[in-house]
C-alpha cells in the first residue's frame, strides 16, 4: 500500500473580529464545496492542524494532489461567520517543521 503524500498550508486570516475554530473551518469547507462540490472537497482530505486566534493563523493539511484546488478555494473566502474576511497563504511545505520555519522567515510576520 502506497503512503499518501500530504502538504501543509500556513494561512493568515485578515478579519476584524477573530472567528472561532469551527467557524473558520466551516468557511473553508464551504468554499471548497461551492467550487468543487462535495466529491471534490472530499478528495482534499482536509484537516485543521492548528488554529491560533491571537496571531490569526492556521495550519491546514491537504493531499498533495489537492493543493492547488485548496488554494483556489481559499481565495474565494470573503466572509467568515458573517464578518468580512480574507485568507492568505503564507507558505506551503511537506512537513510542519519546515512550514513553521518558513512562517518565521515570512514577510507577513
Amino acid at each position: 500500500m502506497k503512503r499518501t503524500k500530504r502538504r501543509y498550508l500556513a494561512l493568515q486570516l485578515e478579519v476584524s473580529t477573530v472567528p472561532s475554530e469551527r467557524e473558520f473551518l466551516n468557511a473553508v469547507w464551504g468554499a471548497l464545496t461551492q467550487i468543487f462540490g462535495e466529491y471534490g472537497a472530499s478528495l482534499t482530505n482536509l484537516s485543521l492542524i492548528s488554529y491560533n486566534q491571537e496571531a490569526k493563523t492556521a495550519i491546514l493539511r491537504v493531499n498533495l494532489n489537492a493543493v492547488e484546488n485548496t488554494r483556489a478555494s481559499l481565495v474565494t473566502i470573503t466572509s467568515v461567520a458573517g464578518k468580512e474576511a480574507a485568507v492568505h497563504v503564507l507558505a506551503v511545505s511537506g512537513t510542519i517543521k519546515a512550514l513553521k520555519k518558513n512562517m518565521e522567515n515570512s514577510y507577513f510576520r
